[in-house]
């Protein structure tokens, strides 16, 4: 192939790249655009892209409101159902990968759990939490998250664990180390980037998820998406404060994903997943 050829290809891959770049970032850029806008702003037309007057009242407005205690609700479950997720599932994954706890089947069993359509779980978690008085809790959040984020974690990991050499932990052992020892200081400080990964996934799905925390909560206990679905009226859309809250609910995320980046680029590239 020619230079000029190969200079076109280029070209075209990278007008592809950035035409695809553009159509997934345009409403993410809208909605960040929308929390400063004036309220005339808004609801212009033709809608006006640049705000004119950079406006942070609908920022005070969503964190003076439900907004402030829904952020601070999705801290606790999301921090929570992960911090535990972590605890159960890392050393489970070790278990399995290393004695072959539950036989060759398992490992599948707990991936299957993960596959479970949480619509399907949403009445019977409702009618049990009603049962014990743990409806509208941090709690019943956490509970009804960690049976989906402990399978990925336990999944996820496994496949670092399988993928460490076990002549170091045997090493250890010979000279003297407990099993104890040998986990928490050479599998678990080698599967980092796997844990970090799981982590942050498992947390992301906490932050995110819908369905369950509507099902599970009233008003002692609202999340971000719940909190944002409450802003679309009958008679009105708070498009202002839907667009603030969207960004505020952004930001955290983000701000893990940018602080855990090359344990997470190592967790994603070192082929953790694996049957």
């Amino acid at each position: 192939m020619s230079r000029r050829g190969r200079l076109l290809g280029d070209a075209a891959n990278w007008i592809v790249v950035l035409g695809a770049l553009a159509f997934f970032l345009l409403p993410v850029i809208w909605i960040f655009l929308t929390s400063f806008k004036s309220q005339g702003e808004v609801f212009r037309y033709p809608p006006v892209f640049w705000p004119k007057q950079i406006d942070f009242r609908h920022y005070s407005e969503a964190l003076g409101g439900a907004g402030g205690k829904a952020l601070k609700d999705s801290l606790v479950v999301a921090s929570g159902s992960t911090a535990i997720s972590l605890l159960v599932g890392v050393p489970t994954a070790y278990s399995i990968s290393r004695f072959r706890v539950g036989g060759q089947h398992l490992a599948f069993w707990i991936l299957s759990i993960r596959m479970f359509p949480p619509v399907a779980s949403a009445i019977p978690f409702f009618l049990l939490f009603q049962k014990f008085h743990m409806l509208d809790t941090h709690s019943a959040l956490i509970i009804a998250y960690l049976t989906f984020n402990v399978p990925f974690v336990v999944w996820f990991v496994k496949g670092f664990f399988d993928d460490l050499p076990r002549d170091l932990e045997e090493a250890a052992l010979v000279d003297g180390a407990t099993r104890w020892r040998a986990f928490t200081g050479i599998a678990v400080r080698l599967a980092v980037p796997g844990i970090v990964t799981s982590a942050l996934l498992a947390f992301v799905f906490s932050w995110n998820e819908f369905l369950l925390a509507l099902f599970l909560t009233r008003s002692q206990v609202r999340t971000l998406p719940v909190a944002l679905a409450n802003l679309v009226g009958g008679h009105e859309i708070l498009w202002g404060e839907i667009g603030a809250l969207t960004v505020i609910a952004i930001i955290p995320v983000v701000v893990l994903a940018l602080v855990l980046q090359r344990y997470v680029v190592r967790g994603l590239t070192f082929g953790a997943v694996k049957g």
